[in-house]
C-alpha cells in the first residue's frame, strides 16, 4: 500500500452532465470543484506527488481517472471502459503513463474493463464482472497480469455498480467490505471491517502509505477503521456520489 505518485484530472464543467445510475440530483460544479481540490490536498497529506491533468470538456466523466488504467509495479494496462462515451479518455492517459512506464498493455475489443472493477491485494488481483467489465475484458486482464507473474481471480458483481463500490483493501490482510461481499467465501481469510447497509458508500476508501482516506459523514465506518489502528483522513464527496463516483475513482496510484 506504499505509493509515491498519483494522477488526477480536474473536473470539467460538463461533469454535471455525466453518466449516472442514481437519482440524487444534479451535481453542483462549484462544490464538486472544491471537493476535488480537497481530495488532492488529502493525497498530498499522504506523502505522494500528485500529477494534475487539465479538465477535458469532451468527456464529462473523465475526472474518474481510475477507470482508464490498471497500474502495477511492473506495467501499466490501459483499459477499454464499458461506457462507449468514455472510450476516448484512454488516448491521453496512454500518453501520460508513457512518462512513467516502459511496459504498457491494453484491453482490446470485444473486451471491456473499468479500473473500478479491479482490486489489488499484494501480488493478487480481484477482477469484478459488472455492467462495465465483461468476461472477455476480465479474461484479457487476467492473462496480462499472469504474464508479469501476478495472479488473478474473477468475481461476479451482482448489486454494486463497480466491484470496488463495495470493497476495499487497506493493507495488513484487511478488507473494508459491504453487502454481497461480506459472506463471500473468496474473502473468508481476511480481517474484515464490515460496513452496514446505511453506510455502504464508505466501503470505497483508499489506503495510501500511513493513511486511509474515507468519505465524510460515515461515522460508524470511521470508528471501525480507526479502532482497527488506522489513521483516517475524511473528504467530502457529496457531489461525486451523484455521479456514481467514489474515492478510488478520482485517482490512479502507483
Amino acid at each position: 500500500m506504499n505509493f509515491s505518485h498519483t494522477i488526477v484530472r480536474k473536473i470539467s464543467k460538463s461533469f454535471v452532465n455525466g453518466l449516472t445510475t442514481v437519482d440524487l440530483g444534479k451535481p453542483d460544479y462549484e462544490k464538486a470543484f472544491e471537493q476535488h481540490s480537497n481530495y488532492i490536498d488529502a493525497l498530498k497529506q499522504c506523502g505522494v506527488k500528485v500529477t494534475v491533468l487539465e479538465a477535458d470538456e469532451r468527456f464529462p466523466d473523465s475526472t474518474f481517472v481510475e477507470d482508464t488504467a490498471i497500474l502495477t509495479e511492473k506495467c501499466a494496462i490501459i483499459t477499454n471502459p464499458g461506457a462507449e462515451s468514455r472510450n476516448g479518455e484512454i488516448v491521453e492517459m496512454r500518453e501520460v503513463l508513457s512518462n512513467f512506464y516502459s511496459e504498457i498493455e491494453s484491453i482490446l475489443e470485444p473486451g471491456t474493463l473499468d479500473g473500478g472493477d479491479v482490486m489489488q491485494v499484494d501480488n493478487h488481483f480481484y477482477i469484478g464482472l459488472s455492467n462495465r467489465t465483461n468476461e472477455e475484458g476480465a479474461s484479457q486482464l487476467k492473462e496480462i497480469l499472469e504474464k508479469y507473474d501476478y495472479s488473478a481471480t474473477i468475481v461476479p458483481v451482482e448489486k454494486f455498480f463497480h466491484f470496488k463500490t463495495g470493497i476495499s483493501y487497506i493493507g495488513d490482510n484487511t478488507l473494508v467490505l459491504a453487502g454481497e461481499f461480506i459472506d463471500n467465501e473468496l474473502f473468508r481469510d481476511f480481517n474484515k471491517i464490515i460496513v452496514n447497509e446505511e453506510e455502504e458508500y464508505a466501503a470505497n476508501c483508499i489506503r495510501i502509505n500511513d493513511y486511509v482516506i474515507i468519505p465524510k459523514r460515515y461515522e460508524e465506518t470511521k470508528k471501525k477503521i480507526t479502532a482497527a489502528g488506522y489513521s483516517v483522513i475524511e473528504v467530502e464527496m457529496s457531489e461525486f456520489i451523484k455521479q456514481d463516483g467514489g474515492l478510488t475513482c478520482l485517482s490512479l496510484r502507483f
